[in-house]
């Protein structure tokens, strides 16, 4: 039971700010029903001194080389590893994911911080070979200036790493809007950037609802870049808002990733990874396998050994039992979403073969593990993203039908194929029009990589060389020499 509300403050300029006009946002643990703490509504105006102190913070961090820019990067991911389990408490009380999935988050977000405060001596530009004699064409990287980073709530700690290491390292100033559903780590994260040397201003936080405080970010004309991860409707609303001022975006907007196992597949192997997928942090991931095609040979066999699987899996509250496989749905919404889809697929003809209940703790947004056969593409379910511990299955004849059915929705984020049969398998990849493929392992980025995704999925990507490039503009200087 919770003893004492916890009330957050917007984190500008260095400090917390105490809300001026009192509006604010409860903030719910999705295992219990209880109300945990409160956050800031900010108006407009809150919005925009946030901005306000990130561009007068921003000319000075930029002048310094970036080499000393990745050595405040370090501090701050060793003064995030030295709080890794009351954060992690923080994250699974919020959210509801497991606690050892919230210490992973919280480490892999220590890591990805120093990943790219390694790229300090590695951002290059490029020497162009001129027409004119006496000529030296020289490309340069340069900050953009002000980013906005809007949270996800499914990997709150992570993506604010994720937005905020590659702006700083990159010499731009930051503010970010977490999620009100899981704002309690975003400023407890900002508690640990107040004991580091990193300058005021340089890092904002503001609260509140995407219509509110979200809007008027990206509605900021002294903003450069937003860069936003959630809803495709959302993202779209926020490059109609851009267009106002032409401002750049960075956008991953979710998945519906096929998985396709060929009766070359290792079943053992390929029904584990899928497994995996649907029930870490829920099902609530954008890029793990959401429908699978599977190959009529092994039909029978592959969904037999998933089904054991799945029925495998235990859920409850993670802060009650740290061996639980997964927590409840964020929320109420997810929660009836997701048993929405449930009853539409039935409706139309699909068996559910284990799960397709609500879980027995009532007080919290639990979904039992949940395998659906007999779909068909039409279905909602297999059209529309899950986002919970359910996987719909279709089975196909040839390798070609389940290409066209993979490819067949508006999304394209992640995708896998599972076969032993490596031309069989590069024959998938080169077919899939997706920014990711797994091929027999899980769906799970590295931060080296390039996490993008095509059609409705995105625009831009994040992580690695690419995702870091995302965060500068281009000078191109022509020097005539006499």
């Amino acid at each position: 039971m919770i003893l004492r509300m916890i009330h957050y403050s917007n984190f500008i300029q260095g400090q917390f700010v105490e809300s001026t006009h009192g509006n604010v946002i409860t903030v719910i643990n999705p295992a219990t029903g209880e109300a945990i703490s409160t956050i800031p509504d900010s108006s407009d105006e809150e919005v925009a001194a946030a901005v306000n102190a990130a561009e007068v913070a921003q000319p000075e961090w930029a002048a310094l080389p970036a080499v000393a820019r990745a050595k405040q990067l370090h501090v701050l991911a060793d003064t995030i590893r030295a709080q890794v389990e009351p954060l992690a408490r923080v994250i699974t009380e919020e959210q509801g994911k497991t606690l050892p999935l919230a210490r992973v988050e919280v480490n892999f977000t220590a890591d990805y911080i120093d990943y790219m405060a390694e790229w300090g001596r590695r951002i290059e530009g490029e020497i162009i070979e001129s027409d004119r004699p006496k000529e030296n064409i020289f490309l340069f990287h340069k900050p953009i200036g002000v980013v906005a980073g809007i949270l996800p709530w499914n990997f709150p700690f992570f993506l604010i790493a994720r937005k905020l290491a590659p702006a700083l390292l990159t010499g731009n100033a930051i503010v970010l809007k977490p999620s009100e559903e899981t704002p309690n780590n975003a400023f407890e994260f900002c508690k640990l950037l107040a004991e580091t040397e990193i300058p005021a201003g340089l890092v904002n936080m503001v609260s509140g609802s995407g219509a509110g405080a979200g809007r008027a970010l990206t509605e900021n004309a002294k903003v450069g870049l937003i860069s936003f991860t959630g809803s495709v409707d959302t993202g779209s609303r926020i490059m109609q808002t851009a267009a106002q001022h032409m401002t750049r975006v960075n956008l991953e907007l979710g998945g519906k990733a096929p998985a396709i196992v060929t009766k070359n597949a290792d079943l053992d192997l390929a029904t584990t990874a899928i497994q995996a997928s649907r029930v870490i942090n829920s099902g609530q991931v954008c890029n793990c396998a959401e429908r699978i095609y599977v190959q009529r040979d092994v039909a029978e066999a592959f969904t037999e050994k998933l089904v054991e699987k799945m029925n495998a899996a235990r859920f409850g509250n993670p802060l009650e039992d740290e061996t639980v496989d997964y927590g409840p749905m964020v929320n109420q919404a997810g929660f009836d979403k997701v048993m929405a889809l449930l009853e539409s697929a039935v409706n139309d003809g699909a068996q559910v073969l284990c799960g397709g209940k609500r879980g027995a703790d009532t007080s919290g947004y639990y979904i039992e593990p949940t395998v659906v056969a007999n779909c068909t593409q039409a279905m909602d379910i297999v059209q529309s993203e899950i986002f919970g511990p359910v996987i719909p299955i279709i089975v196909f004849d040839e390798i070609d039908e389940a290409l066209a059915m993979a490819n067949d929705t508006e999304y394209g984020l992640t995708s896998s194929v599972f076969s032993t049969d490596i031309n069989e398998a590069m024959n998938c990849v080169e077919a899939l029009k997706f920014g990711e493929t797994y091929v027999n392992r899980e769906h799970f980025e590295a931060m080296q990589g390039y996490h993008a995704g095509w059609r409705k999925s995105g625009i831009g990507g994040a992580d690695g060389k690419h995702g870091l490039y995302e965060f500068m503009q281009t000078q191109v200087v022509y020097l005539q020499r006499s």
